[in-house]
C-alpha cells in the first residue's frame, strides 16, 4: 500500500491518505478512529494496517486524483532521522572520503523535513555549493533492539524517497555533518511511503537524480556497501529503533561536487530524485540574496 500526507485546499494541517490506483482516499474516512497521520498508522501495527486495507476495498466515499495534490512531508514527527554516509563506494571515492569499517552515522534535524514539489531556499551568504543526494529511506515499524541482519527487515514498516541536500563547503569545514545537511528544507521526504510488503528486496531498486532535465545519478541500491538489513542490525545494537524512525541509507555516485565542472543546485533549479517502485520526489530551489 502507498500512503502520503496531503494538504486539502483551504486547510492548514496535513492529513493521511492512501493511494488507490490514480486516486487517493482520506484514511480518516475509512472507519471511526482511523489514524490521521503516518506516525499513528505506524504505531498501530499490522492490525490497523489490515483494517485500512479491508476498509479501502469496500469504500465508496470521496476520492481525489493524485494529480494536483499538495503534499506535506511523508513523515511529520519521526522520533529521529538517522543518516548513513559513505554507503556507496563510488560516492565515497568521488568525495575523496574513506569508507570506514563501520557505518558513518549522523542525525538530521527535524526542521529540515520538506515535501514533494515544495521549494527549499537558503541564503547565498551561507552556501553556494549546495548538492543533491538521492537516497532510499527506510521507516521502522516494530521496535528494533539487538536484531540480527537476518531478522532486521521484519522491523521495517515501509520505504520512501529522500533527497539528502548538502552544503558541501560547510561539510568540508566542520567535523560533523548534521548542520550542513539540516538547513530548513534540506531533507525532502516522500511523496509516498510504500509498505514493506511491496518491496520484497530493498537491494534491487534503481535510484537516480535528475537536475534541470539532466540525469546525474543513475545507480542501484544493490551497490550499497552495507545493505539495509546490516544497517538496521548495526544501529539497533546501541539504541532501540522506535516506530517511525527514518533511516536515510546513503547515496550512489554522481554527486555534483565531484563533477568537472562542479554542478550545484542553482537559484530556480528543479531537482528530482527517485527510487523505482517507491516514487519520485521533486524540489524547487531558491537562493536568497
Amino acid at each position: 500500500m502507498r500512503f502520503a500526507h496531503v494538504i486539502a485546499p483551504g486547510a492548514s494541517h496535513p492529513h493521511l491518505v492512501v493511494a488507490d490506483g490514480e486516486e487517493v482516499v482520506a484514511v480518516a474516512d475509512l472507519f471511526d478512529g482511523a489514524p490521521s497521520v503516518m506516525e499513528e498508522l505506524i504505531r498501530g501495527g499490522d492490525a490497523v494496517l489490515d483494517r485500512v486495507r479491508t476498509s479501502l476495498d469496500g469504500h465508496r466515499g470521496p476520492r481525489r486524483r493524485i494529480d494536483g495534490l499538495t503534499f506535506a512531508p511523508a513523515l511529520l514527527t519521526p522520533p529521529v532521522i538517522l543518516a548513513i554516509g559513505l554507503n556507496y563506494a563510488a560516492h565515497s571515492s568521488e568525495l575523496g572520503l574513506k569508507t570506514d569499517s563501520t557505518p558513518t552515522v549522523f542525525v538530521l534535524w527535524p526542521n529540515s523535513l520538506a515535501a514533494h514539489d515544495g521549494t527549499t531556499s537558503w541564503p547565498r551568504s551561507l552556501s553556494e555549493s549546495v548538492d543533491y543526494e538521492a537516497e532510499l529511506g527506510v521507516i521502522i515499524g516494530a521496535p528494533a533492539k539487538d536484531v540480527s541482519p537476518e531478522d532486521a527487515l521484519s522491523h521495517v514498516w515501509g520505504y520512501t524517497v529522500v533527497n539528502d541536500i548538502t552544503a558541501r563547503d560547510i561539510q568540508y569545514s566542520e567535523a560533523q555533518w548534521s548542520r550542513c545537511k539540516s538547513f530548513d528544507g534540506f531533507t525532502p521526504v516522500g511523496p509516498f511511503v510504500v509498505t514493506a510488503d511491496e518491496v520484497p528486496d530493498p537491494q534491487s531498486l534503481h535510484i537516480w537524480t535528475r537536475l534541470d532535465g539532466h540525469m546525474l545519478q543513475d545507480g542501484s541500491t544493490g551497490q550499497m556497501v552495507r545493505p539495509v538489513s546490516s544497517l538496521i542490525s548495526h544501529l539497533s545494537r546501541s539504541v532501540t529503533l522506535l516506530p517511525g524512525t527514518l533511516i536515510s541509507t546513503g547515496s550512489p555516485g554522481g554527486a555534483g561536487y565531484s563533477r568537472d565542472p562542479q554542478v550545484f543546485l542553482r537559484d530556480r533549479s528543479t531537482v528530482t530524485v527517485g527510487v523505482d517502485g517507491i516514487g519520485e520526489l521533486t524540489t524547487h530551489c531558491r537562493i536568497l540574496d
